[in-house]
């Protein structure tokens, strides 16, 4: 099967991934380490910010976003698709003028000015003076756009970077609907997605049904990576990413779903893959802001979790995950039904129990987004297994939950 399109990365898309002062790369693969090794951790993070395996020829040669994002996106704008900026990327002249204003967030001019300083998130642009004006000549995606965000120590959207986190605030749909090279049908499913929605298998299959951009982060001693553990590692997902979705140059094969994509004469991928998953690796899930969870409700939690609640029959061990031996049928998923069922269209046509460290911290909750809150994942357990839980109970749970 051929991609007939392509869609930018869950694991995806425009103007974040321009982040990080020149310095810093980092990219979408993994091929084989686990962290290691120092040296190889640095090359994965200077792999997963700036990397693009080659695809400009995609982004700017075929999907020309090169020309609206220096023509019409401002900095404003960029925001508020959800774009990051990296403030230790900024010169202190910069920082001071966008706080006394005399930097204009509302002219696109200052968005190629900040791409030319590899400072916005995801994002990597070649910015050339072409008769004493800054052009954006060609524009990249890296790992970054989509699982990374900003701590907004500078202001909203502007911050250190934190690599690995999804970034919920990123609408893909909006800046690939900026595209002059989509058609009418392609920006109408783009603009259907909505912030921190993404679906990698639209280019594929030409279904739709948009899925929620998952942490890359805590992954360390979990086989089965993606939601319908697809692969046994990172690098599997990495270079789908990168190469079926950037369309970068390298070659990707899944007889399971019949992809034999191949980009480009030259292998930009499978070299970088060892690094970054080895980078990706070394990033444990965060921990839980101090006084952001009942303490001693999390302990009634915890013993329902074990007990009543039954979540420790399939959220096992140091992960919370059964995932290393075992997946299951698509009818244990909160999500299920679903119309375009996500593991109808995976490889293993079943789904990964999910790792449970940070989950804090990336609401919504299930792949397709359903539930908006943790009291809301325990409520829709309770009502589909029948567990008689309280909501007092189900309050516990969640707390439980939000101390993990």
């Amino acid at each position: 099967m051929r991609s007939t399109w392509v869609t930018v990365f869950p694991y995806a898309t425009l103007l974040t991934a321009l982040a990080g002062a020149a310095g810093t790369l980092v990219s979408c693969g993994g091929g084989g380490g686990n962290g290691d090794n120092a040296l190889s951790v640095a090359a994965g993070r200077q792999i997963f910010r700036f990397d693009t395996f080659g695809d400009e020829d995609f982004f700017t040669g075929t999907l020309r976003l090169n020309e609206p994002v220096e023509q019409a996106v401002t900095p404003r704008v960029a925001l508020q698709v959800g774009l990051k900026v990296d403030a230790d990327a900024l010169p202190d002249s910069v920082k001071q003028g966008i706080r006394n204003g005399t930097v204009d967030l509302d002219s696109p001019a200052t968005t190629v000015a900040l791409l030319k300083l590899n400072a916005v998130v995801g994002l990597k642009g070649d910015v050339q003076t072409v008769n004493g004006t800054d052009r954006l000549v060609r524009l990249g995606v890296t790992c970054a756009i989509c699982h990374s965000t900003v701590d907004n120590s500078f202001s909203q959207g502007i911050g250190k970077r934190l690599d690995t986190w999804p970034n919920r605030d990123l609408d893909i749909g909006a800046i690939l609907a900026l595209s002059p090279a989509i058609t009418p049908e392609q920006k109408a499913v783009f603009l259907s997605w909505g912030p921190g929605m993404y679906d990698a298998r639209y280019n594929i299959d030409g279904r739709n049904k948009p899925t929620v951009i998952p942490p890359a982060w805590g992954l360390a001693g979990v086989d089965k990576v993606t939601f319908t553990g697809d692969g046994n590692e990172i690098a599997y997902w990495n270079r789908y990413v990168a190469v079926t979705q950037f369309h970068g140059h390298g070659n990707f094969t899944e007889p399971r779903l019949d992809i034999n994509i191949t980009y480009g004469s030259d292998d930009l991928v499978t070299a970088k893959l060892p690094a970054l998953q080895a980078y990706q690796l070394s990033i444990a899930a965060p921990t839980p802001p101090a006084g952001s969870f009942d303490a001693l409700a999390a302990v009634r939690g915890q013993a329902l979790f074990q007990g009543k609640a039954r979540c420790a029959t399939c959220h096992t061990g140091g992960t919370f995950s059964d995932a290393n031996a075992m997946l299951h049928p698509k009818s244990d998923s909160m999500a299920e039904p679903e119309v375009n069922s996500a593991a109808d269209r995976s490889a293993t046509k079943m789904y990964r129990t999910t790792p449970l460290r940070g989950v804090w911290q990336h609401a919504p909750y299930f792949h397709d987004g359903s539930a908006p809150t943790l009291e809301a994942v325990v409520t829709t357990y309770n009502t589909r297994m029948l567990l008689g839980l309280t909501p007092q109970e189900v309050s516990d749970v969640a707390q439980y939950l939000r101390s993990l």
